[in-house]
């Protein structure tokens, strides 16, 4: 049985407008990952680099968030924050986007969501802005966080009606 040309150009054409109009596929939900920058060398001046043990663990972050669908990472500009921000940023190809500490934790928070709708978006901050950081985020309170304290990797998903959830690992 042989098929008219015309039943055949038809059947052709339906088919390409059915694959033109498929809906895009769902974006990734907001997930903020936020975190104090790694062990710092003590004694190495205002702005001290990574030391052996802080780059440890700026590896095993990267490797954390390997699979992640990471979009954008931030880091205020000293040298152990961008160390810790380096190498998951490097992994994703992504350059890392310095921010001022000293801004108000909700209005970079509003610039978050606003630049980033989706995916996975790493923040380095220092043991007195990360937690306000998260809090700003999740609008729920969160602990302080020590100056000795290195390994929390607090994280805020973003629901598709706004809702936030926070939650807190230790590595």
């Amino acid at each position: 049985m042989r098929i008219a040309r015309p039943m055949f150009a038809l059947t052709f054409a339906m088919l390409l407008v059915a694959c033109a109009t498929r809906p895009p596929r769902d974006v990734e939900p907001l997930e903020v990952v936020i975190v104090r920058h790694a062990e710092k060398l003590a004694d190495a001046g205002n702005d001290p680099p990574l030391s052996d043990a802080g780059r440890v663990r700026a590896q095993y972050l990267a490797g954390l968030l390997r699979d992640a669908p990471l979009v954008a990472v931030y880091s205020t500009d000293t040298q152990r924050t961008r160390q810790t921000a380096k190498p998951s940023a490097d992994a994703h190809g992504l350059a890392v986007t310095i921010y001022d500490a000293r801004a108000s934790p909700a209005g970079f928070v509003a610039r978050l969501k606003e630049m980033h709708p989706g995916g996975t978006v790493l923040v380095v901050g220092h043991s007195n802005t990360a937690p306000a950081i998260a809090a700003a985020l999740c609008r729920c309170s969160v602990t302080p966080m020590a100056e000795t304290e290195f390994d929390r990797v607090m994280r805020v998903r973003f629901a598709a009606d706004g809702s936030a959830r926070l939650s807190v690992e230790h590595d």
